[in-house]
């Protein structure tokens, strides 16, 4: 009898669910675990054929009748920011992204969870608790970061850390190519800066200076008003079955 070792993957199917994108569809996804010392090098291999992490399962999209979610990586050194980012960019010039290491906090679960009962009050996380927070930062066998935001203070030009409250929090991961954001959450209440957008442009910024071309975005899923928001970092490459394809406009 064949033993399969620990760091070979073994790949497993989920049954059909309701698509969370697409209404009157469903939705059935591929998975493996993310475990072993061969797990960073594995993340790697997958996120560049389509696959994202969620703890310590990498999954993708497998629906029999459905190719609508489409794998979306930035183009960092080609990177073209319209007057709309700039004009994000200046709304937060207060605000310092601080690289920390994956260990949650009792202030991001408060953040977190103003943001789910705000923005995603419907949605599959809502009822995710302080120990779930927990556990999607702490469960990773990769090289996983937390990117927290807060305004520039006296310190700040020394430290690289900002002061006071939190407005946002991004789940980051570090690979060999790029930057992968996992998750990320901001105070809802802070519509005027968009926030969100504002955390992909700072992650922009950190993988050029880290030297990386990519920044990956998760899945673009056309006529989903949730995804649409992905199609304004440009160029970018969509992942299609003959690779990844440049897209400009």
């Amino acid at each position: 009898m064949t033993e399969h070792s620990r760091d070979t993957p073994q790949f497993y199917l989920t049954a059909p669910s309701p698509c969370p994108y697409l209404a009157g569809r469903s939705e059935r996804k591929v998975f493996t675990h993310l475990v072993g010392e061969r797990a960073t090098q594995l993340n790697d291999v997958l996120t560049h054929g389509g696959f994202r992490r969620s703890q310590s399962i990498a999954y993708r999209p497998a629906c029999e009748q459905c190719r609508a979610c489409v794998s979306v990586r930035v183009c960092v050194d080609d990177f073209r920011e319209t007057r709309g980012f700039r004009r994000v960019r200046q709304a937060n010039a207060d605000l310092i992204g601080d690289i920390r290491a994956a260990i949650p906090t009792a202030e991001q679960y408060s953040l977190f969870r103003l943001y789910l009962d705000s923005r995603h009050s419907d949605g599959g996380m809502a009822d995710m608790t302080v120990l779930d927070y927990a556990m999607m930062v702490e469960d990773s066998h990769v090289r996983t970061r937390l990117i927290e935001y807060r305004r520039h203070g006296p310190a700040s030009a020394v430290s690289g850390r900002g002061q006071g409250p939190l407005y946002g929090v991004a789940l980051t991961d570090v690979l060999a190519d790029g930057l992968s954001m996992v998750y990320s959450f901001y105070d809802p209440d802070q519509a005027g800066r968009s926030l969100g957008t504002y955390m992909i442009l700072d992650h922009i910024v950190k993988a050029k200076a880290m030297g990386l071309p990519y920044v990956y975005l998760g899945y673009w899923v056309e006529g989903s008003d949730k995804m649409n928001y992905k199609s304004r970092f440009l160029p970018q490459e969509r992942l299609a079955p003959a690779g990844w394809m440049r897209v400009e406009e």
